[in-house]
């Protein structure tokens, strides 16, 4: 891979929120996604992560209650019927093995999500979720405690890049419902 084709991989691997909830994502294609993580550096070579695949349309109705969304959008519940999610990855950490992954929660998130912006979908990481009743309902053994979850689905919504204004970095929807996302441009990142 040339070094711009992994730029313009990076820019399109946004965190989207709406997607097209009418196409439904193979489990094998989910595998294929997690696998990438067994190829990502670890600290200490430990490999405590683990992943729950979560694609059937029952199961994907009782996750998403659990999950918050967009904290920047104050008016926005999350996606409407028909623009939820149609998979999810729960990333667990394997707490007979660790109770401290490291930088490997990180390095195998970015490899899943690159992993499937390069297969047409769309993802979006959440952190802030309901853990306890997570575990609970898709019966989470005990010594695994969910980390992350990854929202899967075809996006049904454009994300464009910009440049930060006035120093403010939170992302917003225009009337057209374009989700614009501030970055820091890299001389504000270069330490001189």
């Amino acid at each position: 891979m040339e070094f711009n084709e992994l730029k313009e991989l990076l820019i399109k691997n946004r965190s989207y929120r709406r997607f097209d909830q009418s196409k439904e994502i193979s489990y094998e294609t989910l595998k294929d996604i997690v696998s990438l993580s067994t190829l990502c550096a670890s600290g200490r070579n430990l490999q405590p992560l683990k992943y729950r695949i979560v694609n059937n349309p029952k199961e994907c109705a009782i996750v998403f209650p659990l999950l918050a969304w967009a904290g920047y959008l104050k008016d926005w519940a999350g996606p409407e019927y028909g623009e939820r999610p149609t998979a999810y990855l729960i990333q667990c950490l394997d707490l007979s093995l660790t109770d401290n992954p490291m930088c490997d929660e990180g390095l195998q998130l970015e490899a899943l999500t690159l992993g499937a912006t390069a297969s047409g979908l769309g993802t979006c990481i959440i952190k802030s979720f309901n853990q306890i009743k997570l575990k609970e309902i898709l019966d989470i053994p005990e010594s695994l405690n969910p980390t992350y979850i990854v929202a899967l689905g075809y996006p049904a919504e454009q994300a464009v890049l910009e440049p930060i204004k006035d120093g403010d970095i939170k992302y917003w929807r225009d009337p057209n419902g374009i989700h614009h996302v501030p970055k820091r441009g890299l001389e504000e990142i270069l330490v001189k």
